[in-house]
């Protein structure tokens, strides 16, 4: 019994995101539903570049990696909340919220510097399609799919080892639905300043960076859209373009408020509620804005749908 209490205490405990009124419930079957539609629109897209000969262009290479980190965020997160909700059970254990501030931003990271290297392809196609295929070969597409991960994982490795490296000598309860390290670091009963400064470090490399790069990307291509003749190409580069940036607006935004906007100009549960746009819905956005507008996406779906489906009708 003693040894039951003393585990009990070591864990942290995760406040969650619902409780169980009918309105909670109701929400909460609304975010699973939409986990696992993310999970196969983005399983989806996966196979579509995989199966497709079309497809296989450094453009979408780079859509199927981001297609596999979205899938790896959500499964990093909602299981185990989902979990919890339906067991009646609050406790993570530090090894399972380390696994978790390491994941995040191992993947959250990555995608920083992937939606940085999407820009790059599309400036390369837009302002300079003729060098395309030199400029943006498979070996630069493949180093810098590999510099994502990485850069990604090496953060991710220095953050949950720093923030899991503080005593927790008060509460341990966590008012969040997983761990990531703004939260936890809330319950450090040491000083804490030199590693929020390093967290900014941080977010600046691997925030600020790349979207630096994505902007000085998008200033290229809209000011050679605008000088383009051809209204169609013009619509089709706009087309492409508005998509992406869709993307990097919504995960950007939100990365930013969290980690990056000052404590006093945030509450807890503006925290949650941001941090479920990023790691819940985010995710299911990215292939459907990819494919509603991408006639290349919807024409790979159409053939894969007549080649398993509609001849066995």
């Amino acid at each position: 019994m003693e040894d039951a209490n003393d585990t009990t205490e070591i864990n942290f405990i995760l406040v969650g995101l619902f409780n169980h009124t009918p309105t909670h419930v109701f929400l909460f079957s609304m975010v699973l539903m939409i986990f696992l539609t993310s999970l196969m629109a983005n399983a989806l897209m996966i196979l579509l570049i995989h199966e497709d000969p079309q497809l296989h262009t450094p453009m979408y290479f780079l859509l199927s990696q981001l297609s596999l980190m979205d899938m790896m965020l959500g499964s990093s997160i909602v299981p185990k909340m989902a979990t919890n909700y339906l067991m009646g059970t609050k406790s993570i254990s530090p090894a399972g919220c380390g696994t978790q501030i390491f994941l995040f931003l191992t993947l959250g990271g990555g995608e920083c510097f992937l939606l940085a290297a999407m820009a790059y392809d599309r400036y390369v196609a837009i302002c300079h399609p003729l060098r395309y295929p030199i400029l943006m070969n498979q070996k630069l597409c493949l180093h810098m799919t590999t510099g994502s991960w990485l850069l990604g994982g090496v953060d991710g490795l220095i953050q949950a080892g720093a923030t899991l490296s503080f005593p927790y000598c008060h509460s341990r309860e966590i008012n969040h639905f997983f761990c990531e390290a703004p939260s936890l670091m809330r319950l450090a009963c040491a000083e804490n300043i030199f590693f929020e400064f390093f967290m900014y470090v941080c977010c600046i490399l691997m925030l600020l960076i790349p979207l630096s790069l994505i902007l000085a990307s998008y200033s290229l291509i809209l000011a050679a859209v605008l000088r383009m003749k051809s209204t169609a190409a013009r619509k089709k580069a706009f087309a492409t373009c508005s998509s992406h940036l869709a993307v990097v607006g919504l995960f950007y935004g939100t990365l930013i408020f969290t980690y990056m906007w000052p404590k006093s100009y945030r509450s807890v549960a503006h925290d949650k509620v941001v941090s479920a746009f990023y790691t819940i819905f985010t995710p299911v956005l990215n292939p459907l804005i990819y494919s509603v507008r991408n006639k290349d996406v919807k024409g790979a779906l159409r053939k894969w749908l007549e080649k398993h489906f509609l001849q066995h009708l």
